[in-house]
């Protein structure tokens, strides 16, 4: 009787140390490691860059910096706007840092590329920055998440603004890469579908620094608008060149597919006024945007873009998930994550789909006058709400297999 109550002990203690151990080993590792791959030192530098990596770290600060005993730790790594050095990026942080997540990678070429290898090696990897809609069309993942905008976004709703107020014919000149060309499609199929004309188009390299030939090609079109398909300091330089040019002053009206209040505060309200744009954030919207965006401003002395808000939001999101099912396994998480509508400072209840797209509302906004502005940063009108469902491509037709 004796040998089987010792037995039965010895049992018994095995069977707690392995539930024990099984408990411990429900995180991969000692810490929860997120790469913030970003452009650091280029054109996307202003608007995503290292104020990305703050939005990040202040997630991270509100869960206290770890979850369930485990360790955040963010890393920080510079693209420059190349997507093989992304994907050798992510391909070492992943094999030799173990890193568990990729976040931000603003370029469309560059977050194609990372995609492919956080599908492969199952990572969870959350965008915001990049445009391209095949990240949730063909080429989505099941572990990629597309926070923020994208192209179909914020070019549909800007075209569709102006095509509004009988802004019919269009000229293009578009950033020659996977973004640009993308960017410049949504806002073309936008005009034809309500009746609009597309008078030409021109595409630049990325980063140019001369838009001299571009700009006189559009201003000899005569098209009522004048888009630019690119981003960034690209945007910013195009939009100042046209106005040394004479273009608004002629009667054609400045169109940024995709600005950022950064780019606004780099142009001076007298050079962008009036500029219709569509946005998922602005820190001005009420008191909960306003009082992170006071943090986030006191990090970097700046207000955060959209992009940057969307990787807090993202961060923030995966955390969650993390800490509520008590497990980084990327599928798990992944599952998680995509079952949860994500509510914070920046969206509510927004619902994300088997692609991958998360449907947050977008503004549409016009950038005030210098006489409109009564403070710092005081530079956006919102003219209206666009619900998430309205903005993005119904992922049914996103062409993304996942889609059930």
């Amino acid at each position: 009787m004796r040998t089987k109550l010792l037995a039965g002990l010895l049992a018994g203690a095995a069977f707690s140390a392995l539930a024990s151990g099984a408990a411990q080993a429900q995180m991969s590792d000692s810490v929860i490691k997120i790469g913030m791959l970003s452009d650091r030192s280029g054109i996307y530098a202003d608007i995503n860059g290292e104020g990305s990596a703050v939005a990040a770290r202040l997630a991270a600060e509100e869960f206290g910096n770890a979850i369930n005993g485990t360790k955040v730790e963010i890393i920080v790594g510079d693209h420059q706007n190349k997507a093989d050095i992304a994907a050798n990026l992510a391909r070492q942080w992943i094999d030799t840092e173990k890193v568990d997540v990729i976040a931000d990678v603003p370029n469309s070429a560059a977050a194609l590329a990372v995609q492919a290898i956080t599908r492969d090696k199952k990572r969870l990897f959350l965008m915001s920055g990049p445009g391209s809609t095949d990240l949730t069309g063909k080429e989505c993942s099941p572990y990629g998440f597309l926070w923020t905008w994208d192209n179909h976004a914020v070019a549909s709703s800007t075209a569709r603004a102006l095509m509004e107020q009988g802004r019919k014919s269009w000229f293009f000149i578009t950033a020659d890469y996977a973004f640009g060309h993308s960017l410049e499609a949504e806002a073309a199929n936008t005009v034809k579908q309500l009746g609009g004309t597309i008078k030409g188009s021109v595409r630049h390299p990325l980063g140019a620094s001369d838009f001299s030939s571009f700009l006189l090609q559009a201003q000899a079109s005569g098209a009522q608008v004048v888009a630019f398909a690119n981003a960034g300091g690209d945007t910013i330089n195009a939009v100042k060149q046209a106005a040394e040019f004479g273009i608004p002053q002629g009667g054609q009206t400045l169109a940024g597919l995709l600005l950022n209040i950064n780019d606004v505060h780099a142009l001076g309200l007298e050079t962008s006024q009036g500029l219709m744009l569509a946005n998922s954030f602005y820190w001005d919207m009420n008191d909960e945007t306003r009082a992170w965006s006071k943090k986030f401003e006191e990090k970097t002395g700046r207000k955060p873009s959209m992009n940057q808000a969307g990787v807090y939001s993202a961060v923030k999101h995966y955390l969650k998930a993390v800490q509520e099912i008590g497990t980084d396994d990327p599928d798990k998480v992944a599952a998680k994550m995509r079952s949860t509508p994500v509510t914070d400072m920046m969206m509510k209840n927004a619902k994300i789909a088997d692609n991958g797209r998360v449907f947050d509302d977008m503004y549409l906004a016009q950038v005030k006058t210098p006489a409109e502005s009564k403070a710092a940063w005081d530079y956006f009108k919102i003219l209206k709400t666009i619900p998430g469902e309205q903005a993005y491509i119904n992922p049914k037709d996103s062409g993304c297999p996942l889609v059930k």
